[in-house]
Formats: C-alpha cells, structure tokens, sequence
C-alpha cells in the first residue's frame, strides 16, 4: 500500500505507530496556516515545534526516510496530495474541536485511518459496567489502573518502508489554487521570530524524574523545590511517548502519584471528547462570570497586587510556563475573586502556555470554576495568600518574579492587610479583598 504518515503530536521515530505500516510511504508535517495565522509571531510553541520538526527529519533521514514539511491550510495540501493515489493518510487521534472537523474534512479526500498514541487509553476503553461515560475522576481512575495492568506497552518496533519518491528538500508551500513553491526550512518563512529557547532531551527530563519519584508527591507542590517532572511539553507535540514513560516508572516504587496525573491527563482527553461543548460551555450552573475589562487587563499585566498571582502570570509570559499549583491558585482567583469568565482566562493560557493542551486547559480551567465535571465545588475558594505562604512560605517563587517586592520581608508576601495599607515602590495594591471577594463569588453561586 502507498500511506501518507502524517506526523501531528508524536514528533518523534522512537516507538512510534506511525512506523509499523509496511510500504510506500510519504512522512509529512504541516505547519497549518489556519492555526498559525492566529498567533503572534514570537510564540514559543512554533519555535518549539519547529525545532522539534527540524530533529524528527533529521532522525527519520537516520533510517532511510524522511520529511516533506508543508506550510498551507491543510484541506490544500490533501488536495494536491490526493492526486497521487495514496491508498490512505495515518495519524494519531486528536480531541479537540478544531482537530476533529479537519480530520473529517480531510477524510473526504483521503481513507483516514486513526491510530492509538497520544494517550494511554482510546476514548472508549474506559467505561462503567453499563457502556456509559465516567463522570467521577476516582471510578474512572480505579478502572484505568486495572486496565493498565494488562495493557500492552512494550516497545513499538518499525518495520521496512519505502520512501515515496518526492523531494523533501526546504517547505513546500501549497496555494489554495494548488501553486506549488519552495522556501527554505526557516521560522521567518512560517512568519515567525526565531527564539533562544532552550530545549532539554525528554530522555533526560524521565530519568531525572525517576530520580525525583521519592519525593514526588511530598514536594511536587513546592514551589522551589523543582519537583516537577517538567515533561508536559514533550507529552503535548510527543516528543517522547506515553508508553515509554509509563514502561520506565511503572514497576518503580513511590511511582503512584506520578501515574495518577498521567491518568488525570486522559480522564480529560476523554472527557472532552465525550462532551465536546464543554470546551466552550459549563457543564454545571448558569453563571458563567462577569465580564470586566478593566479587572482583566489588570490580571494580564500581572498587576492585580496579589504577589502568588502577578508572579504566576508574570512566569507565563516570560517563559511559557506556569506551575502546576500556580496555575490553580491564579485560576481560582481569577474565577472566583475576579468573577471573570473562566473561557477568558483559559483563553489566555491557551496563548501562552508552552504545554497548552485543549482538553486539559478547559477542563482544568471548570474544574476551578466549578462549572465543570467532577468539580472543585463552588463554596471551595483557593485563598492566594494562605496558598503563597504554604508552598513558597520563603517567597523564593514569588521574588524570582517580581522583581518590584524582593527587598520586602517574605512574611509580608502573604500578609493582605499589609499589603492593602502600605505602599509598595512600583507595585500596585490588591484590586480587591479576597474575603469579601469569595463572599460574593460563593452568595452568587448559592443563587
């Protein structure tokens, strides 16, 4: 058979599904105008996938293959490509909105096959004893971790394929018309800002994990500690896969906890494709926030004056990442204290983050809004400052980034009253108090 590979969020040649199809085949990546067109032109994922996509050629070429890279709308470059009889295109699921009515569009022009790879569980593997769909994170956990115990992991192993016979040299850029031109693989030819980022081998971030395991569930919420195991990214564009981590921690002890989040992760995959509207609507409740520009734009320049906050949001556009537990005390007051629409802040995220992912930004996003599946209820309001003062009591965290209160004592970084009635050089008052904040958040929830 001839088969298109279409590399999308498994960046990668090392146990990869893709590389079991005997044959003919045409490896493609395509950088998606229709999505790029969106971002701005520094954005650290696209330099982060083109580095990514600039090593996966390489690593194929290693093998005796290759990658033809695309920049077009997608629907234009399987028009062009549907003309050279492929039998089918192969690529992995994906969940979100967007990625299921393009793959459906493109499955009008080509057999579209699905393959299993991007999480642990297909979307209908975990279900209740009646066929139905888990609502309740721990049922669903407990069957998953059953399941996992019988689930086949080992080490996918590539089989002979023939290289189509194409050039694979620079981007092929497709017209809607069917145009084809060639530039040279650089950001500046995607219309983007080649940046300094620096990119750690996933390989090295497990085996730092394993040694982290541990003390991973004591300190993975510490905000100094570097507990993390810092391989969201490379799970997102799959630049290391599900099933060799799970295969290098899974017979370690003290592995629990760090299994149970790549579980979460899943759970929300899973979720979304379920109920897909919940990636723009409450699954609970009528309220959905009260829109205020004002407060936003405070929250968006990190100047809202609460230090755990600003802090947060300040890590985010600096870098592209944000802490796991930072992200759930800023989504709480930024739902909760702020009363702003949690589809603003998720949107917000979703421009920033380096690790963005559809279905675990929304879902964690009603999760704090308490809007969502299985959520934090909505009487149940993260206090910044007693947040700040348990995992970052030394203000070490907040310090590194805002630089405007690393003179002030630690003691005060979590002190509202302080910081309400002094005047800090350069550093703004908290727009608000939290208590009568959670009041009203909590009365119009009751309502």
């Amino acid at each position: 058979m001839k088969r298109i590979l279409w590399f999308r969020r498994d960046l990668r040649v090392k146990d990869n599904p893709l590389l079991t199809y005997e044959g003919e085949v045409l490896p493609i990546f395509i950088f998606d105008k229709e999505i790029l067109d969106l971002l701005q032109s520094d954005d650290r994922r696209v330099n982060f996938i083109y580095k990514s996509v600039v090593k996966l050629k390489s690593d194929l070429r290693s093998i005796g293959l290759d990658l033809k890279v695309f920049y077009a709308n997608v629907e234009d470059v399987f028009s062009y490509l549907s003309t050279f009889e492929f039998d089918e295109v192969v690529a992995s699921g994906d969940y979100d909105e967007y990625a299921k009515k393009r793959d459906l569009r493109v499955s009008h022009k080509l057999h579209f096959r699905y393959i299993q790879d991007t999480y642990i569980f297909k979307h209908n593997e975990i279900l209740k004893d009646d066929g139905t769909t888990y609502f309740v994170f721990t049922p669903f956990y407990k069957k998953a971790k059953i399941a996992l115990g019988s689930k086949n992991i080992d080490e996918i192993q590539r089989v002979k394929q023939t290289l189509f016979s194409s050039s694979y040299e620079g981007l092929t850029i497709v017209e809607e018309d069917q145009e084809i031109s060639t530039k040279e693989l650089r950001l500046e030819n995607i219309g983007f800002e080649a940046k300094d980022l620096e990119i750690v081998s996933p390989y090295e971030k497990l085996e730092d994990l394993v040694e982290k395991l541990p003390k991973y569930k004591e300190d993975r919420d510490f905000l100094n500690l570097a507990a993390s195991s810092g391989l969201s990214v490379d799970l997102r564009f799959g630049t290391i896969g599900i099933r060799e981590i799970l295969r290098r921690v899974l017979e370690l002890e003290n592995a629990e906890s760090f299994i149970r989040q790549l579980i979460f992760r899943d759970y929300y995959a899973y979720l979304l494709f379920h109920l897909p509207y919940i990636e723009h609507k409450n699954y609970k409740y009528a309220f959905n926030g009260i829109e205020d520009e004002e407060k936003f734009r405070a929250f968006c320049e990190a100047k809202t004056g609460v230090p755990i906050v600003d802090a947060g949001v300040r890590e985010l556009l600096k870098s592209g990442n944000m802490h796991n537990r930072v992200r759930m005390v800023v989504a709480s007051f930024f739902t909760k204290d702020l009363l702003l629409p949690w589809q603003w802040g998720e949107s917000f995220f979703a421009k920033y983050l380096l690790d963005f992912d559809k279905a675990s930004n929304v879902l964690s996003w009603q999760w704090s809004a308490g809007t969502g599946v299985d959520p934090q209820p909505y009487f149940r309001v993260f206090n910044p400052y007693l947040q700040s003062k348990k995992f970052d009591r030394d203000g070490i965290y907040i310090k590194k980034h805002i630089s405007e209160l690393r003179d002030l004592d630690s003691k005060y970084l979590h002190n509202e009253e302080y910081l309400l009635n002094n005047k800090i050089k350069d550093y703004p008052k908290p727009i608000l108090k939290h208590k009568e904040a959670a009041k009203v958040a909590i009365e119009i929830f009751k309502a």
